[in-house]
């Protein structure tokens, strides 16, 4: 579980909407190299043992399938803009939806840490705290992955998670 020392449930994210949807930035301090982490975020092979499978063309432009671990969602991808350490920009699709969401990540050395912000735009705004604790158990997943720490219980932290994610998203307008 991820906590403050105090003993508070340490969150990751923010939650706004912009133009009628909902948006969720996480924003974290990895304790690894960025090359790292653009690798953890753009090889398949690492992808799965964090995030999920990912099958297909992940070069600028490429279009892909994904199964994610943690939530079961399916869907299609577009990776839109692929800046190698410092941006990734995918545009996807759930399976059978036509609604299509946004997924940012971009990434900042800082020393031998790196600054990660996880954007994902385009949920309804009356999801956003379900969305907001599911992203940050991916950003979590992430951060075990590269400490070479198994993911989490992905349902008891998402159930953990909620309660201060339906806080925040009870001030968004």
């Amino acid at each position: 579980m991820t906590g403050n020392a105090d003993g508070t449930e340490r969150i990751l994210g923010t939650l706004r909407s912009a133009d009628g949807t909902g948006v969720v930035r996480m924003e974290d301090r990895l304790h690894t190299a960025v090359e790292d982490v653009w690798s953890a975020l753009t090889d398949p092979s690492q992808l799965a043992h964090w995030y999920g499978e990912v099958n297909g063309d992940l070069r600028l432009g490429g279009e892909y399938r994904a199964r994610l671990l943690a939530s079961g969602w399916e869907g299609t991808g577009r990776v839109d803009a692929c800046e190698p350490q410092q941006c990734l920009l995918v545009t996807t699709k759930m399976a059978g939806g036509s609604e299509e969401q946004v997924i940012e990540v971009s990434l900042a050395a800082e020393g031998d840490q790196t600054i990660l912000v996880w954007e994902e735009r385009g949920m309804p705004v009356d999801l956003l705290a379900a969305y907001g604790a599911g992203v940050q158990v991916h950003v979590e997943d992430l951060a075990a992955h590269l400490a070479g720490r198994e993911r989490c219980d992905a349902d008891a932290r998402w159930n953990e998670l909620v309660p201060a994610y339906q806080h925040l998203a009870a001030t968004v307008g």
